[in-house]
C-alpha cells in the first residue's frame, strides 16, 4: 500500500495534505463498523481544490485514511485541545462522537505502534525531507497545511464554523507576515467569513514543524466544507461552481505567502 505521494517543486511554499487519503488496509476495514466505513471525516477533495494554484509548489499527500492513523496528531497521543472534544491518534469515534469500530475490534496499543511505523512515520519523514530540501534552496520554507471540515459539528464546536479558519499556533508557528497576508486575503474575500486562531489554531503538523527562528514557517488552513461541497453529507460531492468561486482566493493566499517568503529571503531574514 502506498503511504504518501509527492510532487516536487522549487517554490519556498510546500502544501501538505494529511487528511485527503481514503485508502484503508483490508485488515483495518474489516474492523470498522458501518458508520466508520463511511469515512465521513475525510478532508474531501481538498487536494483537487488546490491543484495547480501555485506553480512549482511542492505537495506532500498522505494516501491512507485518518481512521488508520491520523497524520496530524501527536505520535505520543497528546491531545491538541486539552479539555475539549477532539479525536485522537487513532480515532475511537467520528466527529459526531459516534463509534467507528465494531465492538471488540477497537485499536490496541500494538495497533498504534504498528501504524506509527507503517504510516505516520513514513509520511512525516517524507514531509520533513521536503521541508529541508526547500529550505536548502531558499534559506527558509513555508509549510501550508491544507484541511477541511464540516461547518456544523456540535460535538467539536458550537455554532457554525467560519469559512476560512487560519491557524498559526497563536502566532508561534510562523512569522507575523505570513499570518497577516493570509488573514488579509481571507478577510477581503467577498461572501466569505474568516478567523485567525479560533477553534482551530493548528494541528500537530503546524505546531511540530513551525520554527520561525530556524527558518521554517507553518500555517494551517481549515476550510468549511460548505465552501466547496454540494452538501456536507454522503456522498460529499465536489461542487465545481463553488470551488471555482473559492479557488481564486486560495490562489491569492498562496501567492502572497510565496511573495513574503521571497522578500524575507532577499532581506536575509527568515523571521
Amino acid at each position: 500500500m502506498t503511504v504518501f505521494e509527492i510532487q516536487r517543486g522549487n517554490s519556498p511554499v510546500i502544501l501538505a495534505f494529511p487528511h485527503t487519503g481514503t485508502d484503508v488496509p483490508a485488515e483495518v476495514w474489516d474492523r470498522l463498523n458501518d458508520n466508520g466505513r463511511l469515512l465521513a471525516d475525510t478532508d474531501w477533495h481538498i487536494h483537487d481544490l488546490y491543484a495547480g494554484l501555485l506553480q512549482d509548489a511542492t505537495t506532500v499527500r498522505a494516501i491512507f485514511h485518518r481512521y488508520v492513523i491520523d497524520a496530524n496528531r501527536d505520535p505520543y497521543g497528546n491531545s491538541l485541545y486539552p479539555g475539549q472534544n477532539t479525536t485522537g491518534l487513532i480515532p475511537k469515534t467520528d466527529f459526531d462522537g459516534n463509534s467507528i469500530w465494531k465492538q471488540g475490534a477497537e485499536p490496541t496499543h500494538t495497533d498504534i505502534a504498528a501504524r506509527l511505523d507503517a504510516f505516520h512515520s513514513p509520511y512525516h519523514a517524507a514531509l520533513s525531507a521536503e521541508i529541508e530540501r526547500v529550505k536548502a534552496i531558499h534559506g527558509l520554507a513555508v509549510l501550508y497545511d491544507c484541511h477541511s471540515i464540516r461547518s456544523h459539528i456540535p460535538f467539536l464546536f458550537e455554532g457554525t464554523l467560519p469559512d476560512f479558519n487560519i491557524g498559526s499556533n497563536s502566532g508561534a508557528s510562523c512569522a507575523l507576515e505570513f499570518e497577516r497576508v493570509t488573514a488579509e486575503v481571507a478577510g477581503y474575500a467577498a461572501g466569505y467569513t474568516s478567523i485567525v486562531n479560533g477553534r482551530f489554531t493548528g494541528g500537530w503538523t503546524t505546531r511540530h514543524y513551525g520554527k520561525p527562528a530556524e527558518g521554517i514557517h507553518a500555517i494551517q488552513m481549515e476550510l468549511a466544507q460548505s465552501t466547496h461541497l454540494a452538501a456536507e453529507a454522503v456522498p460529499f460531492a465536489y461542487d465545481p461552481e463553488k470551488a471555482e468561486k473559492l479557488r481564486p482566493h486560495l490562489k491569492a493566499i498562496l501567492e502572497r505567502l510565496e511573495t513574503v517568503a521571497y522578500e524575507l529571503k532577499a532581506m536575509g531574514n527568515e523571521r
